[in-house]
């Protein structure tokens, strides 16, 4: 349990900061957006970085049980994955970031998601 209230309070905070600029600054986001998905070298370090946190979170809390410890396993699977899509497969990471950026209701929901599950693991983290 140690382990998954500590990943908490990591994950959480950055969860909620970035929930928020998606949420209420997605001009700014998809300037940003943008001009990450020109760049292949950025594109690289960001799935290179992704894979590495993942792979951090997966192999120290691959939890697949019932409670919110399994968000935290889930978080790291899916920041793997986008890892690798962003390294061995970088047009479809592409592609797919396009298609995200181009439509700002899609961008706000992400955004509130990202904070209502920040601020729920910062709850778990932080309250215990």
């Amino acid at each position: 349990m140690q382990t998954s209230l500590f990943i908490a309070k990591l994950i959480g905070p950055i969860l909620v900061v970035a929930g928020l600029t998606g949420a209420l600054n997605t001009q700014l986001l998809r300037e940003v957006g943008r001009e990450f998905l020109a760049s292949p070298a950025l594109l690289f370090i960001a799935g290179f970085m992704a894979l590495l946190g993942g792979l951090a979170v997966v192999n120290t809390h691959n939890i697949w049980v019932a409670g919110w410890p399994v968000i935290i396993t889930f978080i790291g699977w899916v920041a793997l994955i986008a890892g690798v899509l962003r390294i061995g497969f970088p047009a479809i990471a592409r592609s797919m970031g396009k298609t995200m950026l181009a439509k700002e209701s899609l961008l706000q929901a992400i955004g509130v998601v990202q904070v209502l599950l920040g601020a729920f693991l910062m709850y778990k983290g932080y309250s215990s």
